[in-house]
């Protein structure tokens, strides 16, 4: 499999995201939650590493993102950092730090800044956070809206389906974007919704669109690393490429070791002092 070595070895910015998208030039994202995996993924050219709150799921094995809290979100937003050399590090905003109070955003959004040295945050919404967007912009603090299937309101959409296929919806979504770029978010990510929705809204942005179940033609895309890499293997979406089946690894490299040990094959004569 051929691997990408980024040509242009600078820190990623956010002023970075807006010439990449000047010069269509793709943005390729990804999650991390951890030291170990962050160090990998950077190593490996991705422009921008998003600390979901997908670690909800993939780290706590919650059901929803809901449960995980900011104080979490700090924890391993650190230890992606201390990993980032080239990759932007973007974090998420947990449900119930920014929804309804503006100051409790900015305390937030302060909160995580000055304990991890994150480069932005990224928050769920459009008109219904537009206070908590404008109070922590106002602090001089980078946001990428999210907009489209936004898992923090799982409750009110009730589903994971496909979101803003109806016209009502999809130019909502359009005027969030809108005013989403006007307050001065430096990019949009776009989850799964009808790609055709996807290209009309990045052609209208001046900003990056970051895709994620949105077609080609955002400005980029992000994917969960655990399920690209096959580690979440009841996972399979319409928009999800398998790039490795490590579930199977793992499992088959666990399982020689158990072997080795009940057998007394490990450690041998080699493997001891």
């Amino acid at each position: 499999m051929s691997t990408y070595q980024p040509q242009d070895p600078r820190k990623v910015t956010t002023h970075r995201f807006q010439e990449m998208k000047q010069k269509g030039q793709k943005i390729a994202m990804l999650t991390a939650y951890d030291y170990t995996m962050a160090t990998l993924v950077d190593a490996a050219g991705v422009d921008a590493i998003l600390v979901g709150d997908s670690a909800s799921n993939v780290m706590a094995g919650n059901e929803t993102t809901l449960p995980i809290t900011l104080n979490e979100m700090i924890y391993h937003a650190k230890s992606v950092v201390k990993a980032a050399k080239r990759a932007m590090v973007v974090v998420d905003l947990p449900f119930g730090t920014y929804q309804g109070n503006p100051m409790t955003a900015l305390e937030s959004a302060i909160k995580v800044m000055k304990t991890t040295g994150a480069d932005a945050l990224k928050l769920e919404g459009g008109e219904e956070i537009k206070e908590s967007v404008e109070k922590i912009l106002s602090a001089g603090i980078p946001i990428m809206g999210h907009l489209g299937l936004t898992p923090q309101s799982i409750n009110r959409f009730g589903s994971y389906s496909v979101r803003a296929k109806e016209e009502a919806e999809a130019e909502k979504l359009i005027n969030d974007a809108l005013l989403l770029q006007e307050l001065g978010c430096f990019a949009i990510t776009l989850e799964k919704i009808p790609a055709t929705l996807a290209t009309k809204v990045t052609s209208l942005l001046d900003i990056p669109t970051i895709g994620i179940g949105a077609g080609v033609n955002t400005d980029g895309q992000v994917l969960v690393l655990q399920d690209m890499l096959g580690l979440n293997e009841g996972f399979r979406p319409k928009f999800l490429r398998l790039y490795a089946e490590l579930g199977k690894v793992v499992k088959d490299a666990v399982g020689a070791y158990v072997l080795d040990v009940k057998e007394k094959n490990f450690p041998n004569e080699q493997e001891q002092y």
